[in-house]
């Protein structure tokens, strides 16, 4: 008998059951996202890399989703955002060679080192504005280091006036909540876009040394580039290297609060830092599920298996990077002396994340400074909340005593 498909939980607050329960289903697991739409969960690390380097398998729903095609995914989908956006995210084959190039050189090893000494300078900061709060008060990390830091960091490569960046964060932190309701969807919208036409505009009038002034440029130099792709691909770095990097930094925040043994390893030296980024990557990946990808025509899978021409895929990262079968039997255990081994949190193929380095760097230098200059650090409440999110895996608050 054909199991039922499983309801996915669109406020993602079991994020590590449902794991467990996806890849209970197998390495392809029929799911029903937000809206009633149905697709294929993928939850293995082997057949996550299969798929994502298949030329069968596109993420352009504008040639290979049916629904899509036909109109019948209404602009108040909470997943919408996810699919109608014109960037490389959602490009395929030679289109998305051409969008992606034009992001590339701005994430370079060069780039991406010249930021290192900002980032510090940020870090610093914001770890003094802790210090600074009174003796006895819980702070929050997520309100004053996990998030700041990343949104800094993006506005640094934008060139983004300060004065913007509250609307940005909000802006992010509701394209990532996959429970909103149709009126929260509409409004995200009209405000992010909004704040980028404004920041083009700027640009425009007054160039400057950054992302968007290079972006521009492919866009009124030679046609490369669509207004609508300027701003969507604004949008895309925008989002990619802000949430993703909040809840790298919370999640190793947590693990090692939450695990003292292993943060005792580290403070001796006797694991590197990088260690505890890759193994909070793994264990607790920023990206739950990704969607969406498309099956460009049948595909026959291993167990007889198959993904229909059109069927909707949904990555569960979270469910690959916890599977046994990659990472042995105690991979649903943090541990930071783990042998390194491959996981997947930044993607695989030609969409992998091209700010993997920069988010990684982000880590490298926020995460030591914390632990040094509050080496009594505890947590003020065991039982957090995660973010309402069929895609965030992380804590919407994350209260420490100093």
């Amino acid at each position: 008998m054909e199991r039922e498909p499983l309801v996915l939980d669109p406020r993602g607050l079991d994020v590590a059951g449902e794991a467990a329960r996806l890849r209970e289903g197998g390495p392809a697991v029929r799911v029903v996202l937000p809206g009633d739409i149905e697709a294929w969960a993928i939850t293995r690390h082997d057949l996550i890399k299969k798929l994502t380097t298949d030329p069968r398998v596109s993420k352009d729903p504008r040639q290979h989703w049916p629904d899509f095609i036909a109109d019948r995914i209404p602009p108040t989908w909470s997943l919408y955002s996810w699919v109608v956006v014109r960037n490389m995210f959602t490009a395929y084959g030679m289109e998305h060679s051409r969008l992606r190039k034009l992001v590339a050189p701005a994430f370079t090893a060069r780039r991406t080192n010249a930021l290192h000494d900002r980032i510090r300078t940020f870090t610093d900061e914001l770890i003094e504005a802790i210090a600074a709060v009174p003796a006895g008060e819980p702070v929050d990390l997520r309100e004053t280091y996990t998030n700041p830091l990343p949104i800094r960091v993006i506005c640094e490569l934008y060139g983004i006036p300060e004065t913007a960046k509250a609307g940005l964060e909000a802006a992010v932190d509701s394209i990532f909540h996959t429970s909103a309701d149709p009126e929260e969807v509409v409004a995200t919208f009209q405000g992010v876009y909004a704040i980028l036409t404004s920041l083009v505009a700027a640009k425009r009038a007054e160039p400057a040394e950054d992302l968007t002034t290079r972006l521009i440029a492919s866009r009124d130099g030679g046609d490369r580039l669509t207004e609508q792709e300027l701003l969507d691909t604004l949008l895309l770095v925008l989002s990619a290297g802000h949430e993703t990097t909040v809840h790298l930094l919370g999640n190793a925040i947590h693990a090692l609060l939450t695990h003292p043994d292993q943060l005792e390893l580290v403070r001796k030296g006797e694991v590197t830092w990088d260690a505890v980024i890759e193994e909070t990557l793994r264990w607790s990946t920023p990206v739950a599920n990704l969607p969406l990808r498309f099956a460009t025509e049948d595909i026959a899978l291993d167990g007889g298996v198959t993904l229909g021409r059109g069927d909707p895929i949904l990555l569960s990262f979270f469910a690959a990077g916890t599977d046994p079968e990659q990472h042995g039997e105690d991979a649903g255990r943090f541990d930071v002396t783990r042998p390194a081994g491959e996981h997947l949190a930044f993607g695989h193929g030609t969409h992998y994340c091209l700010g993997a380095p920069l988010a990684r760097m982000e880590a490298r230098v926020a995460l030591p400074a914390l632990f040094e200059r509050f080496p009594g650090m505890r947590l003020a409440e065991t039982d957090l909340t995660q973010v309402e999110s069929l895609v965030s895996n992380g804590f919407s608050r994350l209260p420490v005593w100093r």
